[in-house]
């Protein structure tokens, strides 16, 4: 296994890293993902885990509506990964989804992982400000991207995934007005389990993307961190890297 100062090393030859920020973009998006101990989701991203990492920002890729900062950092632990989204915002621009619901139709953050390139099978996962989500393993089969998604009998009676969302200002129901929200998720490795190449260990690269649809204008508005997206979430060949620590 190569060590995580000797991928650091390949990529700032490459030109891919620089080692003067964890969320640089040179001639790829490149994050560094911090090892963490495993704490407790607030939904407000306050655990001192946090300061270990820096934002990925994202870039509004859609025309038209108004411009809301938005931006991520992910750590991994010995039992998951964490993700933490904040974003400004106006408006609940969704419905009343329930779990595994199409919630993209709506307000949605999004994170996608694709840990082996050389294998089809990814990642999908998705929040919205009601905290309601959907988890998909896609199998990236070029002509019918078939979905899998946890057993929801089971995973109902003992949720894997914890999840807590947090609003700047305002009332959690749809149409109801805000000043901006944060999501922090705990994904535990069985969720992902899969995908080949678990659990991640020091020196590893992988794909990944963060992301963000907004309809607070009626249309759908994307923002992604991986300055190649043009229009598709579902690009693998132009999702970013995150290399663990």
């Amino acid at each position: 296994m190569i060590s995580f100062f000797a991928t650091l090393q390949l990529l700032t030859a490459v030109g891919l890293y620089s080692p003067v920020s964890d969320h640089a973009v040179y001639l790829e998006d490149t994050a560094v993902i911090r090892k963490t101990v495993d704490f407790q989701v607030s939904g407000k991203g306050d655990n001192a885990a946090w300061e270990k990492s820096g934002w990925q920002e994202f870039i509004k890729i859609d025309s038209g509506g108004k411009f809301y900062t938005s931006k991520s950092k992910m750590l991994y632990s010995e039992k998951g990964i964490y993700l933490l989204f904040s974003g400004a915002d106006d408006l609940i621009s969704t419905k009343n989804y329930e779990d595994d619901d199409d919630i993209y139709e709506g307000d949605v953050f999004e994170f996608f992982l694709h840990t082996d390139p050389a294998k089809p099978a990814y990642f999908e996962y998705e929040i919205n400000q009601l905290n309601k989500q959907l988890v998909l393993i896609l199998s990236g089969a070029p002509n019918r991207n078939l979905a899998w998604s946890p057993w929801r009998h089971e995973y109902n009676k003992d949720p894997l995934i914890l999840k807590k969302t947090v609003l700047g200002s305002g009332t959690k129901k749809p149409g109801a007005k805000i000043s901006g929200w944060t999501a922090e998720i705990f994904i535990p490795y069985e969720v992902l389990g899969l995908l080949p190449g678990l659990p991640p260990k020091s020196g590893m690269v992988w794909r990944a993307n963060f992301c963000r649809i907004d309809y607070d204008s009626g249309k759908m508005i994307q923002y992604t961190w991986s300055k190649k997206i043009k229009s598709s979430f579902h690009d693998l060949d132009k999702l970013g890297y995150i290399i663990f620590e």
